[in-house]
């Protein structure tokens, strides 16, 4: 599903200094895995996310994703694979706040012109798989923290996507709602999706539905 390739991503900063943010990262995602990779800040775990997700373009190295080199992929075509392919949650949940939770998730099936009959049925599928039909007419600047994750998660779903990425989705959530996340990605296992989670969150140690921890410092896999 996912196969990483001696990749390094180097950043310059203040166009002279130059920081490597992933150094030699082979790796392999099966169809279906649910796979932690762990680290403190700055271990390179959000940068890895990125790259699967054709966010960040890698230094050098090969990304194969759903048998789909993207390593190299122009930026049109890198926001395609994105639209068809991958599911991305946010720390900070990345939300239009002055926008209802339907709105928000119905944002990404904007640009495929799609009739507003499928526009609602995908929605509303979303929203039922991420637990939050009951507030799809509520305007996100009032919802909770837990609220906000499950609709941030149900517009990572609308798409029907293979993959889930989610970084450090457990943040900004108190134990409750770190709980009931942990509920939703099980449905979501359950269901055949290839979830990877970067996150620095002690509960995910004992989630049994975790089928591998990956752990990684100082830009390494370790």
């Amino acid at each position: 599903m996912i196969e990483l390739k001696n990749i390094y991503k180097t950043f310059n900063q203040n166009g002279t200094h130059e920081f490597t943010a992933l150094k030699d990262i082979s790796l392999k995602i099966e169809e279906n895995e649910l796979v932690i990779i762990k680290g403190v800040s700055g271990s390179g775990k959000s940068t890895l996310l990125a790259i699967i997700a054709s966010l960040l373009k890698p230094t050098s190295g090969e990304i194969t994703v759903e048998s789909k080199k993207i390593a190299k992929l122009p930026d049109l075509h890198a926001s395609d694979f994105r639209a068809s392919v991958i599911g991305f949650i946010f720390q900070s949940f990345n939300l239009f706040e002055h926008l209802s939770v339907k709105e928000n998730v119905s944002v990404p099936l904007v640009p495929l012109k799609l009739k507003q009959k499928s526009i609602d049925e995908k929605v509303k599928k979303a929203l039922l798989l991420a637990n939050i039909s009951h507030k799809e007419n509520s305007t996100v600047k009032n919802l909770s923290g837990g609220e906000k994750q499950r609709t941030a998660i149900a517009r990572a779903l609308v798409n029907n996507p293979k993959i889930i990425l989610c970084d450090e989705p457990t943040a900004n959530l108190d134990q409750e709602n770190s709980k009931a996340f942990l509920k939703v990605v099980t449905k979501l296992k359950e269901k055949g999706f290839t979830i990877v989670i970067a996150t620095h969150d002690t509960i995910f140690d004992s989630y049994d539905q975790v089928d591998r921890i990956i752990n990684m410092q100082n830009a390494k896999i370790v």
